[in-house]
């Protein structure tokens, strides 16, 4: 990815992750694996953990810490209500803007 890819990433990160979790609870690093399994293969690890306390300290998720074979217990991150509102929010945020940029570039060819 190049860097507007990079910068517009970084504006819809929040939806991306919440959108992984309305699928299934999961812990940072599944999170980090299933985005680049789905090409996102620029995003940092850091990035993810920075966002999921961003996300947790304004309750969209709910956390249960789960015993791990190596090391200490993941947190282990569940959308909940508020999340889902948060996510319903951005997907209708994104359709809106979607609309609006495919008429500007229809417009422009």
């Amino acid at each position: 990815m190049g860097k507007p890819d990079t910068e517009m990433l970084k504006g819809v990160l929040e939806g991306i992750v919440l959108a992984v979790l309305a699928r299934r609870p999961a812990y940072g690093y599944e999170i980090t694996a299933d985005l680049r399994a789905r090409g996102f293969a620029d995003i940092a690890e850091g990035t993810i953990y920075a966002l999921l306390l961003r996300i947790e300290q304004r309750g969209m998720v709910d956390v249960e810490k789960v015993p791990s074979e190596k090391g200490p217990p993941r947190k282990v991150y569940a959308l909940n209500d508020t999340g889902r509102d948060q996510l319903a929010d951005f997907w209708n945020t994104w359709g809106s803007l979607a609309d609006r940029l495919e008429h500007l570039r229809i417009e422009g060819n």
